[in-house]
């Protein structure tokens, strides 16, 4: 028999949730930051290593590939051992792993184990948002989901402000051995102060002590009578991503979408020292404080939930009597839709070297805020879209949108130095205005495509 109660963390203080929920967002920007920071370790790793920049760049490709693979195996398991023990084991590998890689002699042994940090650092991609929805009622999940969202985009960031200052007074390794820090601190934060929030696995360590303390076998939580194994889980994980990219246009095109702004943002790391190094004498350090821009743009879009979306969603639900219908996720993207070519467009042609180095880092503003609008529509959608895959719906996101953040750094210089800055800036902006009436047309169409939808509910 199931334990008759359990602790259920939806009734826990405010103060307690939002406690985990910045923990946990720490965590997330420690793990993205660490993407990006290597895009500034790219000159000292040649000196060292003796190898040319395109191979440097696969630094951050890596890592960023290893990011997109690892929800695949790390979200199923958390089904099984919780996210507790996923967040614990999972940083404690990212800190031994990013030993080697802070300490390699050797430029293979680097990038190998880029990607294996990379790899384990990725539960906090896959399994967080679980724990912030663990915390929170449907109704009043949309601020701390905001919150989290931003943070994995805040943190590529808030990499090159970091890094420009560490690589311009020290060795490039003493990236890394920040990151060991930070990483250590995390981990003493996650054992003080992040407990256990799946709620199958709380009654499943209750039942477990239960039977210890009174030896009543009768006990059991219902995941220990499950049939499902951890292989089996793992398989259903691995496979159903990928049915979902075949048989879904609408999931198909959203994860192009938000691929492509992924793409561009890790691009953007070896364009800004083009634009701001080569053509305005920015030092290292500089250039790192260009990105503040983006992240001006990042916050100010990520605040907007509270005073403008937020309220939005809230009506929508007064207005259907319960949970409004997954296109009602969409009006935050419709806004991304239009700021992302806007701030691009504007970039792209205030680049000249004649144009004040302030005006295209505006410019960045409003595609950063952009940005993390289509980011958090495109989410929500999916998950209330294909709630009954939900987890196999984000990890398709999260597998294509890694593939491109790891592919477009490494012909970012190739296409620069062919186009110029204005024309591959234009390019890309092109690419984003293409990709804009998908919220519009989803919106309109998107009850119909849900009904014909082999993994949709409604």
């Amino acid at each position: 028999m199931p334990p008759e109660y359990v602790a259920d963390p939806l009734n826990w203080s405010l103060t307690k949730k939002w406690r985990i929920v910045l923990i946990i967002c720490s965590a997330a920007l420690c793990v993205t930051c660490t993407s990006s920071l290597a895009s500034s370790t790219y000159q000292g790793m040649e000196q060292t290593y003796g190898i040319s920049m395109e191979v440097a760049i696969l630094t951050v490709s890596l890592y960023v590939e290893g990011l997109g693979m690892g929800p695949l195996l790390l979200g199923p398991l958390s089904e099984f051992f919780g996210r507790n023990k996923i967040y614990i084991i999972s940083f404690v590998c990212f800190l031994l792993l990013n030993l080697p890689v802070a300490f390699a002699n050797s430029a293979p042994l680097h990038l190998v184990f880029r990607f294996i940090t990379g790899f384990s650092g990725a539960a906090f991609m896959s399994v967080a948002g679980g724990t912030v929805s663990d915390m929170f009622s449907h109704r009043d999940v949309g601020h701390p989901m905001a919150i989290y969202t931003a943070s994995p985009f805040l943190g590529p960031v808030v990499g090159p402000v970091v890094a420009g200052f560490i690589n311009q007074n020290a060795n490039w390794r003493w990236t890394y051995y920040v990151v060991l820090i930070w990483t250590f601190v995390e981990i003493v934060l996650l054992l003080i102060w992040v407990p256990e929030t799946f709620k199958p696995v709380l009654i499943k360590e209750k039942a477990q002590r239960l039977r210890k303390e009174t030896g009543d076998n009768r006990y059991y939580a219902p995941i220990e009578k499950s049939d499902r194994s951890i292989l089996q889980t793992i398989t259903f994980s691995c496979y159903k991503p990928f049915e979902i990219i075949f048989f879904e246009p609408m999931a198909l095109l959203l994860n192009i979408w938000t691929s492509l702004l992924l793409g561009i943002l890790y691009l953007f790391f070896n364009a800004f020292p083009i634009v701001f190094r080569d053509g305005h004498g920015f030092s290292l350090e500089d250039n790192g404080l260009t990105f503040i821009g983006m992240g001006i743009g990042i916050v100010f879009g990520t605040s907007t939930q509270f005073y403008i979306w937020g309220p939005l969603d809230q009506r929508q639900w007064e207005k259907y009597g319960g949970p409004p219908p997954p296109e009602s996720r969409l009006y935050i993207g419709m806004a991304g839709a239009i700021a992302v070519p806007i701030g691009l467009f504007w970039f792209a042609f205030t680049t000249y070297p004649s144009v004040h180095w302030i005006v295209p880092i505006i410019g960045s503003i409003p595609f950063g805020a952009g940005t993390i609008w289509v980011f958090t529509s495109v989410f929500t959608f999916l998950v209330t879209t294909y709630r009954p895959v939900a987890a196999s719906a984000m990890a398709s996101n999260s597998f294509m949108r890694s593939a491109f953040a790891a592919i477009f750094p490494l012909f970012s210089t190739y296409m620069y130095g062919r186009l110029g800055t204005v024309g591959a800036s234009a390019l890309l902006a092109g690419l984003t205005l293409l990709m804009a009436p998908l919220p519009f047309v989803f919106y309109k169409w998107g009850p119909q495509l849900r009904k014909r939808s082999r993994f949709s509910n409604s």
